[in-house]
């Protein structure tokens, strides 16, 4: 089991080892860190949906050089992203998680992190409504 230092930038990958992540591969072992990072931090949709564009590039490029006319290149390759980002959407809690446990983590660490930091967020937001209850002090009887 691996313990998540908070206290430390984690180094970040290579373009072409990002490159080799975003299409599916493991990270070596010390940029782990850095995976978990870049699943649990703010934007990690959109990093996400960077990634399976990456993914979907080949498909739009062999769409796009099929000897057709244009206007059914630009649809296959079209309806090609949309289908894939669909999927991609569809699955984006268990695709995350799995390159979490690629790099080393529990099952469920991705989402843990991404659930407390939600709930601190929510507890700031009351906090900050109801200034009265701040640290559990007063009553609303």
């Amino acid at each position: 089991m691996r313990t998540i230092r908070h206290d430390a930038a984690p180094a970040s990958p290579t373009a072409l080892q990002w490159l080799r992540y975003a299409l599916g591969g493991r990270l070596p072992r010390d940029l782990s860190a850095w995976v978990l990072s870049d699943t649990t931090r703010p934007g990690w949709v959109r990093r996400h949906v960077a990634r399976s564009l990456v993914q979907l590039s080949p498909l739009v490029a062999l769409c796009l050089f099929v000897p057709v006319p244009l206007v059914y290149r630009l649809t296959a390759a079209l309806g090609g992203v949309l289908v894939g980002l669909m999927y991609s959407m569809a699955f984006i809690v268990e695709t995350t998680e799995h390159r979490v446990a690629k790099a080393g983590y529990p099952a469920g660490t991705a989402a843990r992190i991404r659930e407390e930091r939600a709930e601190r967020r929510r507890d700031a937001r009351v906090e900050a409504r109801f200034p009265y209850r701040v640290g559990g002090a007063g009553s609303f009887d």
